[in-house]
């Protein structure tokens, strides 16, 4: 049997974050009653003309910046033609023959291996509205409050290889829009999206096999799975003796399956042509120049730079660097003399899980960086056992304030005297004497009944390290 590799592309669209439309003055805002953001620009009326947004074009062309593209100083406006109720023009404005930025690339870690993806062009389009079907009642309606919306298409090269690396390098390019703050990468609200390009071939093969596309998936994990599905349906069909169907389909998350929409359609279907009603876009270099100047520190310089002064991990580096300001919240902590390492695991885990259930952002929390440091530094310096810090760090989390008063406010330092720990392990030992007899006679993983006993009788507040220390000596070593 034929064994085949995947050959996949993605599409991305992101929606820009402006506070108007791209070529007209309507709002933007997301969440308004249905055609509430409409005008005639963005309806489409005859006569009307389109007024280029001077922040769009910063936005996407920052963008072509950060993944390294050339910016085009030219570039060309064009119309995109097909009929959809959705479209009230019967066009769409995008870019073609000469778009804004081409020929850039990402850099991902992939199982902790390099990646490189190339992005062949970057290019900025009007978004089209939203059609609401009604089963319930037999009618569609339209809703024209996303027309004229401005994105930014990033094409990518045929580069990946697997449904890991593509999750990998959308991963990368949502943090980079949002280290930018250009885009808000809400993938549930639309603002990030991504049609998925997907063939098989077999191994060693140079040409390309039939692809297909899958539309518009809206998670990281729908992305995985609707490319694993498509690959292995690839393979059975060919496997089978079938041939693949160039076609666009739709990917089922309840049934984990892609079913066809409609036939491929290729560049000459939409009879693309420069719009009569749009000059050729012009930047300036002397504005290039500021914006590149302008541009942040991106995560991958963040990875780097966290793994070499803070001695993380590649994995732990890419982590806490996905989200803008998580890396921020981080360095805070840090710079607050929170331990790098032992910062960075309760950010990756009790914060991390706090803020998802709480559906925040790291800099909407409550709990202050130096706040965090604080907890860190008092388990470090014996105050307090990890255990009784997880206990506190919820409340912590929902209504901040420094974590040594709420300590001290529940009498929750640390025991590290040793009379009374030793007076604590004697009453212990008085009580359990078949567990003691059967510890001195080789059972010595008998230790941990016995901390965790003290640890009751202390109620948590036991020093475990010098518990352990003062048990093996009063216990000796157990027979060998």
């Amino acid at each position: 049997m034929a064994q085949y590799e995947a050959v996949i592309g993605l599409e991305v669209h992101a929606q820009l974050l402006t506070e108007s439309k791209i070529f007209c003055g309507c709002s933007t805002q997301f969440g308004r009653d249905p055609n509430e953001n409409v005008c005639p620009v963005c309806s489409g009326m005859p006569g009307v003309l389109p007024v280029l947004n001077a922040t769009a074009v910063e936005y996407a062309a920052k963008m072509g910046m950060a993944v390294e593209c050339t910016v085009n100083p030219v570039s060309v406006f064009a119309r995109k033609n097909y009929f959809y109720p959705d479209l009230p023009k019967g066009y769409q404005i995008s870019q073609y023959e000469e778009p804004l930025a081409e020929h850039g690339k990402v850099d991902v870690l992939v199982d902790g291996e390099p990646k490189r993806v190339g992005i062949t062009r970057i290019h900025m389009e009007e978004d089209a509205g939203k059609n609401i079907h009604s089963a319930a009642d037999n009618v569609s309606f339209v809703d024209l409050n996303r027309a004229c919306v401005p994105l930014i298409e990033i094409v990518s090269e045929p580069d990946m290889r697997s449904a890991e690396e593509a999750v990998a390098y959308l991963k990368e390019l949502r943090s980079i829009l949002m280290y930018l703050g250009i885009c808000d990468g809400n993938m549930e609200e639309g603002s990030f999206r991504c049609d998925a390009n997907v063939s098989i071939r077999p191994v060693g093969q140079k040409e390309f096999g039939t692809r297909t596309e899958i539309k518009n998936v809206n998670s990281f994990r729908h992305v995985r799975q609707a490319i694993e599905y498509e690959i292995e349906r690839q393979k059975g069909c060919l496997e089978d003796g079938e041939s693949i169907v160039q076609e666009t389909r739709l990917y089922n998350p309840d049934k984990n399956s892609t079913a066809p929409m409609r036939g491929k359609e290729e560049a000459h279907d939409y009879r693309y042509f420069p719009d009569p009603d749009l000059v050729p876009l012009r930047l300036l270099p002397a504005k290039m120049d500021e914006w590149r100047a302008s541009l942040p520190e991106l995560p991958r310089a963040k990875r780097e730079r966290f793994m070499r002064r803070f001695g993380l991990s590649a994995k732990d580096a890419d982590q806490l660097t996905a989200e803008r300001d998580v890396a921020a919240y981080y360095e805070a902590a840090v710079a607050a003399g929170g331990d790098p390492k032992k910062t960075a695991n309760w950010i990756m885990s009790e914060f991390a899980r706090g803020l998802a259930d709480a559906k925040l952002t790291a800099d909407q929390a409550a709990l202050a960086p130096h706040d965090l440091a604080k907890l860190v530094n008092l388990i470090e310096s014996g105050r307090i056992s990890g255990k009784i810090a997880k206990q506190i760090f919820p409340e912590l989390f929902a209504k901040g304030g420094d974590p040594e008063d709420l300590v001290k406010a529940r009498g929750l330092v640390q025991i590290s005297d040793t009379a009374a720990l030793e007076a604590a392990i004697d009453a212990v030992l008085a009580a359990s004497p078949a567990e003691v007899a059967a510890y001195q006679g080789g059972k010595t993983k008998l230790m941990g009944f016995f901390v965790g006993q003290i640890m009751k009788a202390t109620k948590g507040q036991a020093n475990p390290g010098l518990v352990g220390e003062l048990l093996s000596k009063k216990l000796g070593p157990g027979a060998q």
